[in-house]
């Protein structure tokens, strides 16, 4: 009798221990994805006020360079593009990492030929509103780039504890998912050339 209540006490106690483990580990989990999440919503934001700049932007320039129409295009077609390209962040895969990438780097590329035409007009270079708009959107790629390495750094911690044993058993069970990472792109990564020979709006 005495056995059998002991059995059932180390038992209880293996199974109380076994519990523990798995709810740290999951809860553990758990934290760690709403921290990539958190994250994602950071690099969401700031392309978002990227985006935000730009008719000014282009409305800025459209008045000393008109004849700049294709590049003008260029910029809105693209902002227009990068809009329509939306992730999930609890379902995110590389496919639609890569995508949303391409997409915010045909944005930049755009911003780099625009901001390029202002070395063909004096006064466009000299106009404050130009000049402002400009820092603005310097501090913002700055601000991008800061966002993207946060995310990839919590998107880094996250994958390592779902692929370390015994957690990655945890993950197996519940679905954890990988999370992808932004990758280097030539030029997709690089802020559009708005160096005034200042560190403002870094």
């Amino acid at each position: 009798m005495k056995k059998g209540c002991i059995g059932l006490i180390v038992l209880g106690v293996i199974a109380l221990a076994l519990f523990g483990w798995v709810k740290g580990a999951y809860n553990g989990l758990v934290a760690d994805q709403e921290s990539v999440e958190k994250a994602w919503g950071n690099v969401e934001s700031q392309y978002q006020r990227r985006a935000d700049l730009i008719p000014n932007l282009v409305e800025t320039v459209k008045g000393y360079a008109k004849h700049e129409q294709e590049t003008l295009e260029g910029v809105i077609e693209a902002r227009a593009n990068a809009t329509k390209v939306t992730i999930d962040p609890t379902n995110m895969t590389a496919e639609d990492l890569k995508k949303y990438q391409a997409a915010q780097g045909d944005v930049t590329n755009a911003l780099s030929r625009l901001i390029a035409v202002s070395e063909s007009y004096p006064d466009l270079k000299a106009n404050e509103n130009f000049k402002d708009l400009q820092q603005q959107l310097e501090s913002t790629e700055n601000r991008i780039n800061k966002a993207r390495d946060d995310f990839n750094e919590e998107a880094k911690t996250y994958d390592t504890k779902r692929r370390t044993f015994p957690t990655n058993i945890i993950a197996s069970i519940f679905g954890f998912e990988e999370k992808p990472y932004f990758q280097a792109q030539e030029g997709a990564d690089k802020a559009p050339k708005v160096d005034f020979g200042t560190s403002e709006g870094k």
